[in-house]
Order: structure tokens, then sequence, then C-alpha cells
């Protein structure tokens, strides 16, 4: 009772008043999270919130580096053998589990290979409906284990095929490690009692009020100088769902970071040029980097589907015509202030080494072109095209009706028609609507993700491509993509379905989005990415 008294105490102090901690001398980072927290397990960790939260509690096998690239964790080095088919990982020996107030069973114990042939083993289970489960998709549990550990030190992963973007895959918080024991203890209970391995540990979490982590004084990592990571003493996460109230405590200094820009104070917060207005620059700093995340509007181009049989938008003169009629400069500068990129020669994005920015393919604004290639279709002007109703959520109604006036300038009538998020989803993934925004956010790293979108094997609802999009060639670049482990040769095979995609126009491209962090000046260390993962073991202030 006592113990739970202190609890309740410290959680009324940090949920109230924020700099009696900084008094005591301890280094604490404070961000609020509007979108709530739903679990701290692993297995659970679909949403960017979760793996935020996650990402400081567990680590991997491997993690991405700032620009992108698979470096080391626990695993020390890694051999891919068997022609492709075969990974294994020689792990370090000095990554200890944490201590918990109410567990000890795995305290202070080492990681071991037989911890990650569990954890694995964890998310494929059916009885704990992980939304992961598809990261192993390629793994043989047909003909082999699929995971194995022959000794503490060795971990070995067995897959169907050759798949170059598995390691990166690895990356992804649902492919962290954690004890058992921890799992035999807690039960479902574990969502909210983690028990992990990295920079920090948990201390306690009040639901929808606050979730604090402290850190880990037996974290194995060490900066360029020897000195141990992490360097803050404890997170604290709030969740006030008011946007205004987040905004205004990392003004005042009660939140030293906010991640994205609202609509609502944009243009308060940025300059025309997408810049961080001058009014804030003693207080604020604006850290930013490509996303890979692309958002488009796509076309449903199976004539063989009820819906779409002998629609205009089959002739592809029409959907590039479309793609030429919209000024993605001038929408991104005054419909996102320049806080995203334009969009028009490729669909892979920024921030994905195979994005090629000098591409020859692709769509630049072109209004004559757009209205010749009109008049090729069969529709002078417009005339005798019917209106094409283009399917929206509330959020983006400002740009589909921007690209609807654009689209009128050549005669093309679009009607937008506004959807709930969820209705919109079902109404696109069983192919009853024409033309859609959507966008498309990388689950990892690699190129394959973006591009598995026009493989004909994935056709929705099975799969993601919701333009039933199919081509021989590109199927058969792709397939043979997925199976070459030279960079530079696989990219190559990128730009060119790529480029397909871009001349048969399916998709028009709009704009690849961009990490977006407001983070106070007091703050160092903390670095943007374009997975926007928070990593928090870095950073420390002033």
């Amino acid at each position: 009772m006592v113990r739970i008294t202190i609890i309740s105490c410290v959680v009324i102090i940090l949920s109230g008043c924020f700099k009696p901690l900084e008094d005591d001398g301890k280094n604490i980072f404070y961000y609020n999270e509007s979108a709530g927290i739903t679990s701290l397990d692993p297995a659970q960790c679909r949403d960017l919130e979760n793996m935020w939260a996650v990402n400081q509690l567990f680590d991997g096998l491997v993690e991405l580096d700032s620009a992108m690239q698979v470096k080391p964790l626990i695993a020390r080095s890694w051999d891919i053998v068997e022609g492709g088919t075969t990974y294994v990982f020689h792990l370090r020996n000095d990554v200890l589990f944490h201590d918990n107030e109410v567990f000890e069973g795995s305290k202070g114990r080492r990681v071991v290979a037989a911890d990650f042939v569990y954890s694995f083993n964890r998310i494929v289970d059916a009885s704990v409906a992980s939304p992961g489960k598809w990261v192993f998709a390629q793994v043989d549990f047909d003909t082999n284990t699929g995971f194995e550990a022959p000794n503490d030190s060795t971990f070995i992963v067995h897959l169907k095929q050759p798949f170059p973007p598995f390691l990166g895959m690895l990356t992804m918080q649902y492919c962290v490690v954690l004890p058992h024991e921890a799992i035999d203890y807690f039960g479902a209970d574990f969502r909210a009692n983690p028990v992990g391995c990295g920079p920090f540990k948990f201390a306690f979490w009040y639901e929808n009020v606050a979730l604090v982590y402290h850190r880990n004084a037996a974290f194995w990592q060490r900066d360029e100088s020897g000195k141990s990571l992490p360097y803050l003493d404890a997170v604290k996460i709030d969740f006030v769902k008011d946007m205004s109230t987040e905004y205004l405590g990392l003004l005042k200094g009660d939140y030293d970071f906010m991640s994205g820009i609202h609509p609502a104070y944009k243009d308060e917060l940025l300059d025309p040029f997408g810049q961080l207005s001058a009014t804030y620059s003693d207080r604020l700093k604006f850290q930013k980097t490509p996303f890979i995340k692309t958002d488009y509007l796509g076309i449903l181009v199976d004539d063989s589907l009820q819906l779409s049989t002998q629609h205009p938008l089959h002739d592809k003169r029409l959907r590039q015509a479309l793609n030429m009629a919209i000024d993605r400069k001038e929408m991104v500068r005054y419909m996102r202030n320049n806080a995203v990129y334009p969009a028009g020669h490729g669909f892979i994005p920024r921030g994905l080494p195979s994005h090629n920015e000098s591409a020859s393919y692709g769509y630049q604004y072109d209004p004559e072109r757009a209205r010749a290639l009109l008049a090729e279709a069969g529709f002078p002007e417009g005339m005798g095209l019917p209106v094409i109703g283009l399917s929206t959520t509330s959020d983006y109604v400002d740009l589909c009706e921007y690209i609807q006036h654009q689209l009128g300038e050549i005669g093309i009538k679009i009607q937008v028609d506004v959807l709930p998020s969820s209705a919109q989803r079902e109404a696109i993934s069983k192919s009853q609507v024409m033309l859609f925004r959507k966008s498309w956010l990388a689950d990892y790293a690699d190129a394959e993700n973006f591009l598995g979108l026009f493989y004909s094997g994935n056709f929705c609802p099975d799969g993601p491509n919701y333009t039933h999009y199919s081509n021989p060639e590109f199927d058969s670049l792709f397939v043979e993509a997925r199976a070459t482990f030279d960079d530079v040769e696989r990219w190559k095979m990128y730009e060119s379905m790529d480029s397909l995609v871009m001349a048969d126009a399916p998709i028009i491209p709009l704009f690849y989005d961009q990490v977006s962090h407001f983070v106070r000046r007091d703050v160092h260390g903390l670095q943007t990415n374009p997975v926007n993962m928070l990593e928090l073991k870095y950073v420390w202030k002033d």
C-alpha cells in the first residue's frame, strides 16, 4: 500500500508540474502523444505512437542509422549464406535484460540466442494475433524450424527463398528481443509491464495520463568517447489530446519536442518557404528530412471489374493528361507551406537510396500537353467526358479541391467525394472507387515495399495493389529484384519498374512527405531520420 501511495504522488507531481524534477538535477525529456499509446508490447507495435514508446525499451539484432543503412546492435555481425536463404547472426555477450520492480525473474539475465527464437516465434504465434506476423512471411517453417539457436551467441534464420530486404525488416520494432519469463509471469498484462534490454526501462504508466521511463544504468552501449548511453535520466510522455495544449506547451518549454505540423499552426510556425518562422527561432529548432512516404491519387485500371468496364480512365492518355495538369510545386507551396516535396518523376520517395531525384521519366506541369493528350483520347477540352468522382477523407479535402480546380482548367470535371476514413479504406480495398486519394508509408526502408503496390500478385483485397495494375515486364523485374543482393543492380531494377509505372500512369504522385520536428533549443543529439523513428539514447539537455 505504501508503494502505491508513493507512485500515485509521483504521478500527480509529474502530471501537473514539470520543473521540480529538473530542479533535482535530473535530465528529463518531455513530450506529448496526443494520439495515445495502446500497448507497450512489441507484438502490437502497429502504430507510430507505440513504435516510439517501444523503441526506448527494447533492442533487436540490428538498427538503421540516419542514412538508412543497417548497422549492428545486439548482433555484432552476421553472415548471409546458402544463396541468401540463411542468415547467421553472431550476438554480443554483454546485453542484459532490465530489472523490474514487480517481476525479477529475468533481472540482469544475459540476452542469448534462444531469446530471439522465442521472441520471433511469438510474433508468428496465431494466439498472439500480432499485426507484425507478415514480417516473417519469408521464413521457412515448412522444411526447417525457421529460427535456430545452436548456442547462446549464434542465432540463425532460414528463409524459403532469397529476399534482400529481409535484413532491413529486422530493424522493425516487431523484431526486438524480450524475456520469456516476463511473458510467462504477466501474460496479457505484459502490454503494461514491459521488460526489455534497451536504453530506458519502464517505471510506470497511468494510461491516458502519463508514462515514465528511467535510464537503464546497465545498458551496454557507449558513445564514441566511451561514455555510457543514454545521457538522459528519464523520459516522460503525456497524453493530452488537445493539439493546441501541446503546441503551447512546446512554446512555453513544458515539452521538449513536437512532431508534425498541424494545419492550424503551419502558417504560424513556418514561413512560405517551409522554414521556421523568425518569431520562434530563439526558442525552437526546426529539424526536417524526407519521410519515406508518398501521397498519391490511385486509378482503378482493371477493365475486368464491373465498376471500371469501358471507363474513360482506362485510356492511358487521359491518365497521363491528369498527371500533367497538376502544378505540384504550387500545390505544396500554397497547400503545405513547402513542408513536403513535390512528386511527379517517380513513386519511390525521397529518403530511400534508390530514389532518383534526376530521373528522366515522369511528369512536369504542362497544361498544353495535357490538353493535347485529352484531345487525342477523344475528349477535346473535356467534351464528352463524364464527371469523375475523387474519393478522399476530410483531412485532405483542401488538397482534393485544389486538384479539382487544376483539372477543371483543362476541362476535366471532378466531384470530390468525402468519406469517413474507415469507409474509404474499405471502398478502396474492395475496388469500389475509380479515383482515390491515398498515401503509402513504407513498413521497411527498401523500395520493394513501394513497388509491391504494382505487382499483379498483390491485387487487393489480399494485397496492396489497389489500382489492380498489371504489367508482365514489371512483374518479371519485381521477381528478379527480390532475389538480387547487389544493391546497385537491384536499384537499377527498381528504377526501371518505377519508370514503367509512371509511363502507364495507374497513379498520380502528388508529394513525398517530410519528417518535421520542432525541438527546444536546449535539446541536443535528437536525430531526425526518414523512417521518423524517435531515438532518445543520444539526447541530452542543457
